[in-house]
Order: C-alpha cells, then sequence, then structure tokens
C-alpha cells in the first residue's frame, strides 16, 4: 500500500500539473469504489482546483466554483494510481475514474485490486470533513518532540503495532516503519521506549519520510507517480524486504517475524528492545 511519501509524491505531482485547471468533468466508471451518493459529483463540473492536501494516506483535492468549496478524497488503497493523461489518451484497464479538465488533461483513477475509493464533503473552515474518514493521527513530519512523545505514553503495544496505528501516527506503514526502527536502533518488539529513545525514533522517522520523498517513494508494487514514473527509495531499504541479506551496519542476517499478522524486517545485533 502506498505510505507517506508515495502519497507526498502524488501530491506535489498533481499540483505542479493541474492546480489553476478547472474540472469540465468527472467519470465514475465503477459506482462502488465511491463513497456516498454518486449523483453528488455533478457538482464538481465547472469548479477549480485551487489545491491538493494529503493527510496521511489520503488525498485531497479542492475544488472551489466561487460560492462553493468542495473537499474529494482519493484513497490509493494497495495498488491504486492517479495518472495525468494528455487528451486522447487511452483508458488503461481498471480505470474507475476520470477527471476532464479544461486543457484536456485527464486524470485517471486506476486500481486493480478495487481496494481504493473516492468520497466527497463541502469543505470545512479549518481541516478536513469528518465524513472523508480521514484517519485521526498527527503527521509525523509535523509532530513536535513532546507531542510524539505523549502519544506513546503509557501504551505497552510493540512500538512497531503502535507506529502504524494510524489513530495515533497517520501515513506510516510497513516499509518506513521497520527503516525508522533500524535508523533508531529499536527492536520492533519492544514496548517500554524511554522518552531519550522515542526522540530518536521520532528524528529517524522524519529523515527516513524525507529521503524517500526526494527519491519519489518507493516501488515495489504497482506505485508510481502522477506522471507515470517509479520511485526509487527501494534501492535504500536498509532492513524491509531483505530477509536473510546482509545488516548494512554489521553484516548479521536480516530477519523477519510476524507482529499483530504485520511483517517486520530488523537487525537483531543493531536494534535493541
Amino acid at each position: 500500500m502506498p505510505e507517506l511519501p508515495e502519497v507526498e509524491t502524488v501530491a506535489r505531482g498533481l499540483r505542479q500539473a493541474l492546480v489553476g485547471r478547472r474540472l469540465l468533468a468527472l467519470e465514475l466508471r465503477r459506482a462502488s469504489i465511491f463513497k456516498g451518493d454518486a449523483a453528488a459529483l455533478g457538482a464538481m463540473e465547472g469548479t477549480t482546483l485551487t489545491g491538493v492536501a494529503r493527510g496521511g494516506k489520503y488525498l485531497v483535492l479542492e475544488l472551489h466554483d466561487g460560492d462553493h468549496r468542495w473537499q474529494l478524497l482519493i484513497h490509493l488503497g494497495m495498488t491504486g494510481q492517479l495518472l495525468v493523461q494528455p487528451a486522447g489518451a487511452p483508458r488503461q484497464p481498471h480505470t474507475h475514474a476520470v477527471l476532464a479538465w479544461d486543457d484536456g488533461r485527464e486524470l485517471h483513477f486506476r486500481d486493480p485490486r478495487r481496494f481504493g475509493r473516492m468520497a466527497l464533503a463541502p469543505e470545512p473552515a479549518h481541516g478536513f470533513a469528518p465524513e472523508l474518514g480521514v484517519a485521526a493521527g498527527a503527521e509525523p513530519l509535523a509532530i513536535g518532540p513532546e507531542a510524539f512523545v505523549e502519544l506513546f505514553r503509557g501504551r505497552q503495544a510493540p512500538i512497531k503495532n503502535a507506529l502504524m496505528n494510524q489513530k495515533l501516527l497517520r501515513g506510516l506503514g510497513n516499509i518506513y516503519a521497520d527503516e525508522s526502527l533500524f535508523r533508531a536502533g529499536l527492536d520492533p518488539r519492544a514496548r517500554a521506549v524511554s522518552r531519550a529513545r522515542l526522540l530518536r525514533l521520532r528524528l529517524a522517522i522524519r529523515a527516513v519520510l524525507r529521503e524517500a520523498i526526494a527519491a519519489g517513494g518507493s516501488s515495489i508494487s504497482d506505485y508510481v507517480g502522477s506522471d507515470g514514473e517509479p520511485g526509487w527509495f527501494h534501492l535504500r531499504h536498509r532492513v524491509y524486504g531483505r530477509t536473510g541479506q546482509p545488516c548494512p551496519r554489521c553484516r548479521r542476517a536480516i530477519h523477519r517475524i510476524v507482529l499483530a499478522g504485520r511483517s517486520a524486517h530488523f537487525c537483531p545485533a543493531c536494534q535493541k528492545k
């Protein structure tokens, strides 16, 4: 599933390509991906894209027409792609929605496994409309040191599980939780984590996410940016998906375990409980 760096890469591509463009038509080709009354999508026609926001793994297109302000949420699910296409470009298989803009280009939402979704709501004065269902956790790149430590106070779940709890932090998944824990020297099974180690973990998360965004994300499955280009941060993974390969620090083999049904990759020598 695309995580924060992949979604941020798509958001930046959409901002550069489409902000300021007027939406001429929105064609919903598979009604099941839309949460709510699909007839409401007609209100989008004629609106102007004024911004593209990201909340964790969620994309929100901000559309205004002078009198009304809307937020159109798109969640990429596991295999979703948002592709800016030239006028007349063929619709690839599994294209479930097409947004046509006033310059002739189209935005295609395709999702082979159909776990992605769309939703629409009036734009509130601040933040995201509650009915969109954007995860309530803090943004990892924005949260301050003390607030980060407070998130984990008194929690006994393994730190890997806590990092992936979208009610605490939104946007982290398997890839970037594993990579951040490795850089912080924390075993994914650690439970009682000291303040000093949590502060180190916060810095590791920020560093990993920023590097991944700069690299366009990790293309290990279907993910590509809005221009159709893959990211390359997967070439710099230190533990994720490297079971049995040597640790880049100590050369011992990377281990893989399962925590609450999700895999965790780590170096048992470099990462301590």
